[in-house]
């Protein structure tokens, strides 16, 4: 079995090109297959919010993506996004990323936009990860995306989320996990679980932030160097063997 790692950085470059940077190097050392940024516009998600100038400060412009790809191919290390915006699918095309991810909240089509959005990703023809954590149609999803190889990741919308909520047995129906629990004993538990039902591939996606981050997402976020220690338990599951049958 393959796990395929996905850091997401989400907020915690802090609208610092330097600390993106970082981030994405500290990722591509601690074993992560690929970074996953967020292309959303302040204006169409959080107009109201009143900490609209710090999420603003956030916000992923065209011209930074394009500097965060360059850097994340210098170094080895995949790099997309999350979107939330046709336009973003049309520039990150330019670029060449090789997957896309349809956020929770996209999926429940209340945001402006979704539908444009997920549209534009379906006109790529590209591997695409899909959460759910918010609700939505599945069926609808999958039909919206028929040209695209789609991974469902299980997700509880929950920050930070108490490992006790998750369900374990819808989780196993999944090749995927958007985990936002604190720690990493439940991307653990799925990756071992994974193992014994003989999955060949499957993702797990975990927030991630450097040493004493100040960003909006730290308090829900996993320190770089557990990060580390994670990766390090998922390429020992790997290549475990002589496992029991998994009922």
């Amino acid at each position: 079995m393959t796990i395929h790692v996905i850091a997401e950085i989400g907020s915690n470059w802090e609208g610092d090109l330097s600390i993106g940077k970082k981030i994405i190097k500290e990722c591509k050392k601690s074993g992560a297959d690929a970074v996953k940024f967020q292309m959303w516009r302040a204006e169409d998600l959080y107009p109201s919010h009143p900490l609209f100038k710090q999420i603003k400060k956030t916000e992923l412009s065209p011209k930074t993506a394009q500097k965060f790809k360059k850097f994340a191919d210098s170094i080895g290390i995949e790099f997309f996004c999350s979107v939330f915006y046709p336009e973003a699918v049309d520039f990150l095309e330019t670029l060449g990323v090789k997957r896309y991810k349809i956020a929770s909240r996209t999926c429940t089509l209340k945001d402006p936009l979704s539908k444009e959005t997920i549209s534009a990703v379906n006109s790529t023809k590209k591997p695409t990860i899909v959460s759910m954590g918010m609700g939505g149609n599945r069926k609808h999803i999958e039909k919206s995306l028929l040209k695209n190889k789609t991974t469902f990741c299980y997700c509880i919308s929950d920050y930070p989320l108490k490992i006790e909520k998750m369900n374990w047995t819808s989780a196993l129906n999944y090749t995927g996990l958007s985990d936002h629990t604190l720690g990493i004993s439940a991307s653990i538990l799925f990756a071992g679980f994974m193992k014994m039902k003989k999955n060949k591939q499957i993702i797990i996606e975990k927030h991630v932030k450097l040493p004493n981050s100040n960003s909006l997402d730290a308090s829900t976020s996993l320190d770089i160097n557990q990060f580390k220690i994670m990766n390090e338990s998922f390429r020992s599951i790997e290549k475990l063997k002589n496992l029991p049958k998994f009922n």
